[in-house]
């Protein structure tokens, strides 16, 4: 998961950034304003063919942002360069009634549809901050800093909760205007210091999304955001039957409890278990219980953060099922490129498949492998060769310490081996027959591939998807995505992590763990990602239970767990 994100209060970088010249120092401190709509980051594509090559796109919020006539610089699909960092990449239906693909901007391969709306034209929509509704407040707010250099940063933050938060990059001083990049999302942020106010505009390539005038306010940022209040109805009622592939039923067809599954919403709502953004539950194949809190809902896409390492790991597995790699014996740098083969050594030279996915690589993934290293600018311009180039620390496939490090190479030997975009092999191999259509990619530095380290987004329904998946040995819908051989050996356990608290059993990028409830010793595989993401698989009971929540910073990631051990467990176990 990338680290740097300004919602999460990582406010300051002043060695990696610098701007032309200095300014007043009386702009530090905290800005707020009010967008005119909270619906600008919710756009519309309209996409109409002129000829095999040429095609019109419009991009729009309440205005027309982007209406450009662009040529297509693929020969089988179509693939639109709006600039040199933002494109769509789309393939057709066998139907030919819809339009699939990406959406490239900042970091995030955006996974969107476009439907066929008569002639040549194609619809759909994108939201770049991953928000069907919209913005619940209309705030906007800027985080002001001056440099000991005397050079001038700033971070923007907006009043929703549920903004998942800028990487904010690339800061340039000229006259009185401080402009910046958000690298997640690709937006450009211009800010005009005038004497007693901020201007503030938000662009989307050349393109202004919204803009605010910003005055100067007495509140932190995060009180600002907590005081938002969402008003939300939860209920352990049988959940909406959705057309996205789940068959839904009654907690009571199943003997759940339905007072503790009370007790955990009043719980919840009272702040007993804070930050808590959704708890599902899945019995026997059916979606019985379904709650949201804090303004998510079903529609929203959840940061996985390392839940997602678990999705690596299944990649793989499929890349072996289908011959692309050949075992969990091959070896690394059978797949590094060639420019990096010089950090070969003995003992590199030994690092297989199998020590990436059960984090016994050898590597120094506490220190020079570790993500907080190879991802801060200040020690990394290259993340591959960073990781590479760092020690090893132990004899591979000997000794297991958690680190993104290995995930991260699984991801690079699989896109060595492919034929086709990384990103379009996970679709077509994996999300689409899951049904999964409304999902975010996060790329690695180079910003072309998915980041198999972690920070996908995916939707809680989605999240339990995958999770059923593993239950049913591989099966969905009587469809066979993954072998049965390969969920059973990623079950499997395979090593002791030596540097978490639990020293906890882990497979092939699955945790395995045991809750003692009511007498009984009830065994979970979980895939398990910071800040309380967690999709917990309990075969056992035939049950998937997946929990979000946004506990980044204060102590209270196993949360999730505590949900499962003290109120969803005692449900079932009557």
């Amino acid at each position: 998961m990338l680290k740097r994100l300004t919602i999460l209060g990582f406010l300051s970088f002043s060695t990696l950034l610098s701007c032309s010249q200095k300014k007043d120092r009386g702009y530090q401190g905290n800005w707020v304003g009010t967008l005119t709509d909270k619906k600008s980051f919710n756009f519309s594509i309209t996409l109409e063919e002129l000829n095999s090559k040429d095609y019109h796109l419009v991009i729009a919020n309440d205005k027309t942002l982007i209406d450009k006539t662009l040529k297509s610089t693929s020969g089988d699909h179509i693939q639109i360069h709006i600039d040199d960092k933002t494109y769509i990449d789309l393939y057709g239906g066998s139907s030919g009634r819809t339009l699939a693909g990406f959406m490239k901007s900042g970091r995030y391969f955006y996974h969107v549809i476009l439907q066929h709306a008569g002639g040549n034209r194609f619809t759909g929509t994108w939201n770049p901050f991953m928000l069907d509704d919209g913005l619940i407040s209309d705030d906007i707010l800027l985080y002001v800093e001056n440099n000991n250099d005397g050079t001038m940063v700033a971070y923007p933050f907006f009043g929703d909760k549920r903004f998942r938060g800028a990487w904010a990059s690339d800061f340039k001083m000229k006259d009185d205007r401080l402009s910046f990049r958000d690298d997640n999302t690709g937006f450009l942020y211009r800010a005009t210091l005038l004497k007693n106010t901020i201007g503030l505009e938000i662009y989307f390539s050349d393109a202004r999304v919204a803009k605010a005038n910003l005055s100067r306010s007495d509140m932190d940022w995060e009180d600002r955001i907590a005081a938002v209040d969402f008003d939300q109805d939860q209920n352990t009622d049988t959940p909406p039957q959705l057309n996205d592939g789940w068959t839904t039923g009654s907690i009571n067809d199943f003997s759940i409890n339905n007072r503790e599954l009370l007790r955990l919403i009043d719980s919840i709502n009272s702040k007993k278990l804070i930050n808590t953004h959704s708890v599902l539950v899945a019995k026997e194949g059916e979606l019985v219980f379904e709650t949201y809190f804090d303004g998510f809902n079903a529609n929203i896409p959840h940061d996985q953060r390392s839940a997602s390492k678990s999705i690596s790991s299944a990649m793989i597995g499929i890349a072996i099922d289908d011959k692309t790699i050949e075992s969990v014996d091959q070896r690394l740098f059978d797949f590094i490129p060639a420019a990096y083969q010089y950090t070969k050594d003995a003992l590199k030279s030994k690092i297989r498949i199998k020590d990436l996915l059960t984090m016994s690589s050898g590597l120094d993934v506490n220190n020079r492998a570790s993500e907080g290293y190879y991802q801060e600018p200040g020690n990394s311009n290259n993340w591959l060769k960073t990781v590479l180039e760092a020690p090893m620390v132990k004899e591979p496939g000997t000794y297991a310490d958690y680190g993104s490090a290995n995930p991260f190479l699984l991801g690079i030997c699989l896109n060595e081996a492919l034929k086709i975009p990384l990103d379009i092999y996970m679709d077509e191999k994996l999300f689409a027959p899951l049904g999964i259509t409304n999902y975010i990619n996060q790329t690695d530095d180079k910003e072309m591939i998915p980041y198999f380290g972690g920070g996908m987004l995916l939707t809680p329904r989605d999240m339990l998807k995958f999770g059923q998946l593993y239950l049913d040995k591989g099966m969905w819908k009587g469809k066979q995505i993954i072998s049965k051989k390969w969920i059973e050996e990623s079950f499997g356990k395979h090593v002791r992590l030596q540097d978490v608290g639990d020293k906890n059993e882990y497979g092939y990028l699955w945790w395995h763990d045991t809750y003692v409830v009511k007498g009984r010793a009830i065994k979970s595989i979980e895939a398990r990602g910071a800040g309380g993401q967690f999709i917990f698989v309990i075969p056992e009971l035939e049950s998937v239970v997946v929990v979000t929540s946004g506990n980044f910073r204060n102590g209270k990631g196993n949360q999730s767990r505590k949900i499962l051990k003290e109120y969803i467990l005692p449900s079932m176990l009557n």
